[in-house]
């Protein structure tokens, strides 16, 4: 039999992970770098950056701080290499889009790149991935790096401090691993792929048991294991199952919504759960998939429990036109879209359709 060759960036070269994973890697980032860019973004953790700024410092770097001033675009991007000039890496410390920007940045500038997550609101952290998006945070393509980044810390004591609605988002951003990669993936013959849509099996399992008890207690041993497994195993099927591995209508959908201003505010794992929904819903209808129903039913009650958005009207959208809604679909149905990796065609109409119902409870089978 022949095997293809295949290359793709698994994993960051060293995770440090737990309660004061940050003191920990002190040490580590030292022997990486002495005059790290630290990048940043939302006042809300300006705070923790500062106490970051000043513990580098204090072993001896000369940290230079530096703030996006809107999602990773390409205009902060530019702004940041000439602020990175003097740097000799990259350390990104919040959620998503800084994490994303700083990867960009570090993988263009060839800088040792170090995450530091802020939320477990997704697994930016670990992926050799970057989201790209407008000024205005319109989603506009996906960057593949070269590798995934020398250093992720992942500090319980930091990540703690972001308000539960990230680690909300979070799980809903983990769970779409599974939903997605058994569609697009389910059928592959290639081991690695296989062995990370079933680890996306149990993730789901674990998060559909664990999820509601860690927003009950963010310092129980459930809070522990969903923080971890948004921000760290969701990556590693990622980077197991690579390209082959893809995003389905979920992501579609979720890069759809970011289009429209309205929905700028709403979290990206809120919109990827929501997309589920959809994506569910399309299966169930266009697909004839009976499970999908039965999975449709499941899933919105625990994003209901979760208070995670499962309408238009949640995701701040009642007011939208008929106009607005069909940029939506029409973005989503573009050539090249990851809604074509369903096993069945979906035109503009029939997901206009799905987004509508997206809430709406699927009719038990007799």
């Amino acid at each position: 039999m022949v095997v293809s060759i295949s290359s793709h960036a698994i994993a960051p070269a060293v995770v440090l992970r737990g309660e004061g994973a940050w003191a920990e890697a002190l040490s580590k980032i030292s022997a990486l770098c002495a005059r790290p860019l630290l990048l940043g973004r939302s006042q809300a953790t300006s705070s923790l950056r500062s106490a970051l700024a000043t513990d580098l410092l204090q072993s001896g770097l000369a940290p230079q701080p530096a703030e996006l001033s809107h999602d990773c675009c390409e205009e902060d991007l530019q702004r940041l290499a000439c602020e990175a000039a003097e740097c000799d890496a990259v350390l990104a410390a919040g959620g998503g889009k800084v994490l994303d920007a700083g990867k960009l940045l570090a993988h263009r500038l060839q800088l040792p790149c170090i995450t530091v997550p802020l939320s477990a609101a997704t697994c930016a952290g670990w992926t050799a991935l970057s989201n790209l998006y407008s000024m205005h945070g319109a989603f506009q393509g996906d960057v593949a790096l070269t590798r995934c980044p020398e250093l992720l810390v992942f500090d319980h004591g930091l990540v703690r401090q972001a308000p539960a609605r990230t680690l909300a988002s979070g799980i809903a951003d983990a769970l779409a691993k599974w939903y997605e990669a058994s569609v697009s993936s389910g059928n592959s013959s290639d081991g690695l792929v296989q062995q990370a849509v079933q680890m996306a099996r149990v993730l789901r399992d674990q998060l559909m048991i664990d999820g509601p008890l860690a927003l009950q207690d963010p310092h129980s041993a459930a809070w522990a294991r969903t923080a971890e497994a948004c921000a760290l195993t969701a990556g590693v099927m990622g980077g197991l199952g690579g390209a082959r591995c893809r995003t389905v209508a979920a992501h579609a959908v979720h890069n759809a919504l970011t289009q429209l201003q309205a929905c700028h505010a709403v979290l990206h794992g809120e919109k990827v759960g929501f997309g589920i929904l959809v994506q569910l819903r399309l299966e169930e209808r266009l697909g004839g998939n009976r499970l999908a129903g039965q999975a449709h039913r499941q899933l919105l009650h625990l994003l209901r429990q979760l208070q995670l958005p499962v309408s238009l009207q949640d995701l701040g959208l009642s007011n939208a036109s008929l106009t607005d809604l069909q940029q939506v679909c029409a973005f989503a149905c573009r050539e090249g879209s990851d809604l074509h990796h369903l096993p069945f065609a979906v035109t503009p109409g029939a997901l206009l359709e799905a987004l509508v119902g997206a809430a709406e409870p699927s009719p038990v089978a007799p």
